[in-house]
């Protein structure tokens, strides 16, 4: 695989030479002086993991301004899948820039945004007859598929889960399980949106044999119980969670809630924002489980660095919304579209899937034997190029943050991008683009777990 990422048919432009290399410390004076600058610019609301700018970037490498390589394993948050300038993407994105930006969709038409409908309705899981709409944030789509779920059900109540996280905005923020720093201060939060515990095998407090049955248990009584089905319009869930730690739930469990929204007609909405367009050895993470969504959401993967979302489902709940009540003034943008049809020749063209799936079978061994008596570390867990490390106080299961900061400081100390997440902030998770080549792989494991060795 790695020798047909070198072909002439993946030559990016300009593309950076696809090794680590340090010429100053990290981060280096120019970013740290444009670093101080921006401080003077921007609200202090806009967090930074790792204050570095970036001036290129390309396959699985960033180049920033003081000419340090940095090994990207971040993707931009799961969002350049494809690389950040994958040959199919630019051509196309150039293309379309020469012909027009914009129109918007809901004034007239044209054919990119009817192209990328066609592929959602063709790849997301289901046989059913499907529609799509296009948006233009993973939040925006989350919003608009309970609208749609809303509308389709004529019920107000929506159900969510612990450690879950769907975005930034007044509604999908009330949905966030996370406090700090997604909703501290920003309330009052939206009405009915109620939270059931997520099914987290390594943290259920009877133990992941009974984590399933008691989390679908603890789900019926909300619904049933303490809502009354016949209020609920939908049920949300991240077949992965990406932002509250990457946690995987059981199968059993996942077709569970779907039995048990069938059950009582409540539209089951899959966010596959993170988890969709190829990043864990699926299509989408719901294929892993035999998950069949009425609504499936998608966002960050599927324009390759342009903002780009969209809510996919099932034909008649699509069609309950009349017209006009979808939509926006950026809303599958013709340029973000045409990006999202070169991210889709590329996966195809580079069997991008099968490409997630050789990433775990490099990775997975490789952080598992480090972790292989390292009291620091409590699982290492993930599918594809979505894995994650938990670390713990040794001997106990209580997270450990301090430990998950000290790793990605390392890291970065030595030209590794990570991020942290989860809801205690003790996950390291790695989202590596899928053209990343095997040696660079290889190297950024290497220094990824060598900083927790010296912990």
């Amino acid at each position: 695989m790695t020798a047909q990422l070198e072909t002439a048919a993946y030559v990016e432009t300009d593309r950076p030479e696809q090794v680590r290399i340090l010429r100053t410390a990290i981060p280096g004076p120019q970013s740290l002086a444009r670093h101080q600058h921006r401080q003077g610019v921007l609200s202090t609301g806009l967090g930074t993991t790792l204050p570095v700018f970036i001036e290129r970037a390309g396959g699985g490498i960033l180049v920033d301004v003081d000419g340090n390589h940095l090994i990207d394993f971040a993707s931009g948050i799961a969002v350049t899948t494809v690389g950040s300038s994958a040959p199919a993407v630019v051509r196309r994105v150039r293309e379309q820039v020469a012909r027009l930006t914009h129109t918007c969709f809901l004034v007239t038409e044209y054919d990119g945004y009817v192209q990328v409908g066609e592929w959602l309705n063709t790849n997301t899981p289901g046989a059913h007859a499907k529609k799509s709409a296009l948006f233009s944030t993973g939040a925006e789509a989350v919003e608009n598929a309970v609208k749609i779920a809303r509308v389709a059900t004529h019920r107000p109540a929506v159900v969510t889960f612990g450690h879950a996280y769907h975005g930034r905005t007044l509604l999908t923020m009330t949905m966030t399980a996370k406090n700090v720093p997604y909703k501290d201060g920003f309330g009052p939060f939206a009405p009915e949106i109620y939270r059931a515990p997520l099914a987290y095998p390594f943290r259920w407090p009877t133990g992941p044999d009974h984590c399933a049955m008691e989390a679908l248990n603890a789900l019926e009584d909300l619904v049933v119980k303490q809502i009354g089905a016949h209020n609920t319009a939908a049920i949300v869930i991240e077949p992965i969670q990406g932002e509250g730690g990457f946690i995987i739930p059981p199968a059993a469990y996942l077709q569970g809630v779907a039995s048990l929204a069938r059950e009582h007609g409540i539209v089951l909405i899959a966010d596959e924002v993170q988890t969709g367009i190829a990043r864990t050895g699926a299509m989408f993470a719901s294929e892993h489980d035999g998950l069949v969504p009425d609504l499936i959401v998608t966002a960050k993967g599927l324009a390759g660095g342009l903002p780009l979302a969209g809510v996919t489902g099932r034909a008649e709940i699509m069609d309950a919304v009349p017209a006009g009540g979808l939509g926006g003034t950026f809303a599958g943008n013709p340029v973000a579209c045409a990006a999202a049809l070169g991210v889709f020749e590329t996966i195809e063209e580079l069997d991008l899937v099968a490409r997630a799936r050789q990433i775990e079978a490099i990775a997975r061994p490789v952080l598992e034997e480090a972790a292989y008596g390292n009291g620091w570390v409590g699982e290492v867990r993930g599918r594809g190029a979505m894995l994650a490390v938990e670390f713990v106080v040794p001997g106990t299961k209580e997270p450990a943050p301090a430990a998950a900061a000290a790793v990605m400081a390392a890291c970065h100390r030595q030209g590794v991008v990570t991020l942290q997440c989860g809801t205690y902030g003790n996950v390291i998770r790695l989202l590596p683009p899928l053209v990343m080549p095997d040696d660079l792989l290889r190297d950024g494991l290497e220094v990824l777990t060598a900083s927790w060795k010296g912990l």
